[in-house]
């Protein structure tokens, strides 16, 4: 079996925490290809790992054709180096946010489509152990039809996104995060596109629903957001409570819950429990298998699944549809919380 060839744009703090270790794990992927900026750090990050070829310019990564991509470069780079990927012939990976413009957002799934090939969000939660069965389950009728949830995600990241002294785990890093990718609010920074991302994403895939209309506040500080607030429109007219801060003290899971209430029943999905309950109106009863750290937050499933997808195998759970539909909620309720809380139509579809 030929093994897949693989290449990193954006090797930084979290490529080199996560996403590249989870490709060397792999028996049947080759690194090939790396590309940062700063030619000792991209020296390091290719010796470190074992990278076949580096360069600090993305296109003569992508030169070599690799069968795959990872694109980790800061926020608002995303597009640009994704388009480039996907052009190149490659399926891609992308971390969230996908773009942080919502045009460009609905280009990629366009183009993707168009050179068919697959594209995939950084989105780690919806690969954790049980949620395509509960996604299964919500599909076919568990609850009945959804009618409203209710989404609260509290994670340990006030210190990425102010102040100077950022995460401890980052000591023992291969490299330390550029602030201004989550303080600096003309490149994405704050809660919102860096965490709220995660919920939104988890919710859309949940429910199979799309986003209509979002209403919603900000706290912050010198532009930055450090918690959200909103009500939500969904397609089928459900409504949805959205909430989540920068607020859980280091050292501590993030507390991400979601409270789905349908005609037929209702869902207690609690991440930082590893605790899944089904309530029927039937009066049955039913509690998803999971052990304790099932539900505790990681990232690997994307990458495998990018992997496993190019050997024409595995499932796109946090796919470019659902990039671009949180892209796009998390704009509209930025700008209803600059427009003191008017109510803003979501550009879900292409």
């Amino acid at each position: 079996m030929a093994k897949i060839r693989a290449s990193v744009i954006g090797a930084g703090w979290y490529a080199a925490q996560n996403h590249i270790p989870a490709l060397a794990r792999r028996s049947d992927v080759i690194l090939d290809g790396v590309s940062r900026l700063g030619q000792e750090e991209l020296s390091k990050v290719k010796e470190h790992f074992g990278f076949a070829f580096a360069s600090e310019d993305f296109q003569e990564v992508l030169s070599r054709r690799p069968d795959v991509v990872i694109v980790a470069s800061p926020h608002h780079l995303h597009y640009q180096h994704a388009r480039a990927a996907i052009t190149s012939g490659a399926h891609v990976l992308c971390e969230k946010p996908m773009t942080l413009d919502v045009g460009e957002a609905w280009d990629l799934v366009a183009l993707a489509k168009g050179h068919g090939r697959h594209l995939l969000v950084a989105h780690g939660y919806n690969y954790l152990p049980q949620v395509d069965h509960l996604t299964l389950k919500i599909a076919e009728g568990a609850i009945g039809t959804i009618e409203h949830a209710a989404v609260s995600f509290i994670s340990a990241t006030r210190d990425v996104f102010e102040g100077q002294a950022g995460l401890r785990q980052w000591e023992s890093s291969l490299f330390r995060p550029d602030r201004s990718t989550w303080q600096d609010p003309g490149k994405g920074g704050g809660f919102a596109y860096g965490q709220l991302s995660h919920a939104l994403s988890l919710l859309f895939l949940l429910t199979g629903l799309a986003p209509t209309k979002i209403g919603g506040s900000t706290f912050g500080r010198d532009g930055i957001d450090l918690a959200n607030a909103a009500s939500l429109c969904l397609s089928n007219s459900a409504v949805a409570a959205i909430a989540g801060a920068a607020a859980m003290p280091q050292g501590n899971r993030a507390l991400m819950r979601i409270y789905l209430a349908g005609s037929e029943g209702v869902i207690a999905a609690e991440f930082d429990r590893d605790f899944c309950e089904i309530r029927q109106v039937s009066g049955e009863v039913e509690r998803l298998n999971l052990s304790d750290g099932d539900w505790a937050y990681r990232c690997d499933g994307p990458v495998d699944a990018l992997v496993d997808l190019a050997r024409n195998a595995g499932t796109n759970l946090s796919t470019s549809i659902n990039g671009a539909q949180t892209v796009a909620t998390i704009a509209a309720l930025l700008q209803s919380s600059r427009q003191d809380g008017q109510v803003q139509t979501i550009r879900a579809h292409l």
